[in-house]
């Protein structure tokens, strides 16, 4: 079963609203005043909704282990209409080249993901393998090269492995029951593979959205190493679908770091092929509304899945920047905290030093004033007007260092925006991994 940040929820109906904690407001998942009640499904993956396939193989693009694959497919059994994200980073893998380009006709059928080569800084040779095995996939599963996009992560500066693929391709069975396989097969430095599904009512009709991801390094995308996939049986309009893709992105995607290194990979796609019936969810209506609240929980509860995965991390940190002037002001400030390498220490050591909070804060370059900002730790309040306050540090010690989870909240009391950002703590055993990746 996949790992995400929601787990201990599956099988249960919730409402995704604002939740209050303490003195300071530790807003929901979408910061919508009331959203659809959005069913978990248990031992859900990427392909729990109708008329999606996948699967994986191992084609040895990594070093072989007991159960390892590196090489998917994701199918939808008929045409769907495609939104897409894609790395900002100057540097990019000619896999996202290829994608972003037949990404703009707004329609695909599937996607073949490779792990263990990114595909990047080699040269024209990158455009010309991605674009083969496209071809190699789409023969396998029968459709047109046109219609499969690419998503490569692993090593930069080395090429793909054409005549392993080539001999392997026809390896991957694709089937309904494939999710999991297909989200084990993009796994790079992931210990867990990661995927969820749920399941709303929209229109009258039940309908389902299936993800699955990678990344647990070289993480804090800007779309934008990152994947993310999601496949629903909804009918949604292409424009409105990259329009809700574009905010799910930002409030979830692009607010998790563990390293602060963007990637030349980072791809987020969503598939919707209409299999569920009824109409086309548009823009501006209620079944709009509700089924981006199920896209953001979803690309939220993955985005918390990969920081949780981090590289040697040992707790996630979750940052919610409240009565910001703007929500521009709260994701920057909520990010620069998640991010710092000081604050990612702290959390670390379960000490409570505020001061690295505030000096984050003050360096985002987010409005504020000094006297007006509170700071708490996990609901516990230490800071207020700007100045330390009487609090029992043992309890706020024995508390970070109780959960596997640790809270920062921080009250701008300049307006009413708020974000969240999350992050992981900063471990002796990343720098470890990191030292020595490629040897």
């Amino acid at each position: 079963m996949g790992y995400f940040g929601v787990r201990n929820f599956q099988g249960m109906r919730f409402f995704v609203c604002r939740l209050a904690y303490g003195g300071w407001r530790r807003r929901g998942y979408l910061g919508a005043h009331m959203a659809a009640m959005i069913e978990i499904i248990n031992d859900g993956s990427v392909t729990s909704a109708k008329g999606f396939r996948a699967g994986g193989t191992y084609a040895g693009l990594k070093t072989q282990d007991d159960g390892v694959l590196d090489l998917g497919i994701l199918l939808s059994d008929a045409p769907a209409n495609l939104a897409a994200t894609f790395s900002t980073n100057k540097v990019l893998s000619p896999s996202v080249v290829l994608s972003r380009q037949r990404a703009e006709r707004g329609m695909a059928r599937g996607v073949v993901a490779n792990s263990g080569c990114a595909n990047c800084c080699v040269g024209d040779q990158g455009l010309a393998d991605a674009a083969e095995l496209t071809a190699l996939a789409a023969e396998h599963v029968g459709v047109g090269a046109d219609d499969m996009l690419v998503c490569s992560t692993g090593m930069i500066g080395i090429e793909l492995p054409m005549a392993l693929l080539r001999q392997h391709i026809g390896n991957v069975s694709l089937s309904a029951g494939g999710g999991h396989a297909f989200a084990r097969s993009i796994m790079t430095t992931d210990t867990m593979h990661k995927d969820l599904a749920v399941s709303l009512d929209i229109g009258g009709r039940k309908v389902t959205l299936g993800g699955a991801a990678k990344g647990v390094g070289m993480i804090h995308p800007n779309m934008a190493t990152m994947l993310a996939f999601v496949a629903t049986d909804a009918a949604v309009e292409q424009s409105f679908l990259q329009a809700a893709l574009s905010r799910a992105v930002d409030a979830s995607f692009n607010m998790c770091s563990v390293d602060g290194d963007q990637s030349t990979n980072d791809t987020a796609l969503v598939f919707a092929n209409g299999e569920a019936g009824g109409d086309e969810v548009t823009a501006g209506t209620p079944d709009a509304e509700a089924f981006e609240e199920a896209l953001t929980f979803v690309c939220q509860s993955l985005a918390k899945a990969m920081v949780r995965d981090g590289e040697g991390a040992k707790k996630l940190i979750e940052v919610t920047v409240n009565d910001a002037a703007s929500l521009v002001d709260a994701r920057t400030a909520a990010r620069e905290i998640s991010t710092s390498s000081l604050v990612k220490a702290m959390v670390h050591g379960n000490d409570p030093n505020w001061g690295r909070i505030m000096m984050a804060l003050g360096k985002s370059g987010a409005n504020m004033e000094e006297s007006k900002i509170q700071i708490y730790i996990n609901d516990i309040q230490i800071v207020d007007e700007g100045k330390a306050i009487p609090f029992h540090l043992d309890s706020v010690v024995s508390a970070m260092a109780s959960s596997p989870d640790v809270r920062l909240g921080v009250n701008l009391s300049m307006g009413d925006a708020s974000a969240t950002a999350w992050g992981c703590d900063l471990t002796e055993e990343y720098v470890t991994f990191n030292s020595a990746y490629s040897t």
